[in-house]
């Protein structure tokens, strides 16, 4: 079980926020009455992994009890959990390794000098906690005020996002942006449960905005990945970007970030 107080409170949090969001329907169960809460009751679902009721209850409060990985894989099935998900809760649990306190990683001169090699493709080297390490002119000309010369503390991608006003405005489909950018947070601070970074951020982030409040509570988590997104480019307007992570060997918590525009449609070759 979970060895931290804090812990515990957000599995009891993350096991509420999978079990409310299944229906009856999607597990196979009879509708009954009219419910006074969302998704299905605690012995529902405790009867679909097949434990008790009582110890799934003293699961979600946060209680100090053990969990074989084997009752956790009946209960990630019942939950139709995916496997980001399913991982995060065995890290709650504390059958995955926790890491210890640490610093944030140095950056090297070497990966530091990565972006302005990429240049004029936008491209930044980001920490655990989204601070970004390293950056170019075209990723500071696309995300404006997300670096600030003049701060002690480095920029930060989420504070962006959920802070800066101008951010919804780049972002095109900022909401969904923000949810995935939260939750990929989330995925993040679950490996680090004892790193005192994560929690100061997300208080700072749900004290100021609203978003991340009520996001924080569903309990979302994503794993970093590529893909696409519609930002707004400060003199062509709305471009479609395709953009690549990659983790570094020394340092898999740094990501470099490398956005390409779609190129221009090429005439066709001339028949020979």
């Amino acid at each position: 079980m979970p060895r931290q107080p804090d812990q515990r409170r957000q599995l009891a949090a993350f096991l509420r926020s999978r079990r409310e969001r299944l229906t009856p329907a999607e597990v196979g169960l009879p509708q009954t009455a009219r419910r006074r809460t969302p998704g299905l009751r605690r012995e529902e679902l405790a009867l679909l992994a097949g434990i008790s009721a009582t110890w799934y209850t003293y699961l979600e409060q946060g209680r100090q009890i053990r969990a074989s990985e084997q009752v956790l894989d009946s209960l990630a099935t019942a939950l139709r959990l995916d496997r980001h998900e399913r991982a995060h809760l065995l890290q709650l649990v504390g059958h995955a390794t926790a890491d210890a306190p640490d610093e944030p990683e140095p950056l090297t001169a070497e990966v530091a000098s990565v972006p302005s090699l990429l240049q004029p493709n936008p491209a930044y080297v980001i920490g655990g906690t989204y601070d970004v390490l390293s950056h170019n002119q075209a990723a500071e000309a696309l995300f404006p005020r997300l670096i600030d010369h003049e701060s002690k503390r480095p920029p930060n991608f989420l504070r962006w996002v959920f802070l800066e006003p101008m951010a919804r405005e780049i972002v095109v489909d900022w909401e969904p942006e923000a949810r995935g950018l939260l939750a990929r947070f989330r995925t993040q601070a679950g490996r680090h449960p004892t790193d005192p970074r994560y929690p100061r951020l997300i208080d700072e982030l749900t004290e100021h905005s609203p978003e991340a409040r009520a996001w924080w509570r569903q309990y979302e988590v994503q794993a970093r990945h590529s893909g696409h997104k519609r930002l707004r480019h400060p003199h062509r307007g709305p471009v479609e970007y395709a953009y690549t992570a990659f983790h570094l060997a020394e340092h898999p918590e740094q990501t470099l970030v490398v956005y390409i525009e779609p190129a221009a449609d090429q005439p066709s070759p001339p028949d020979l």
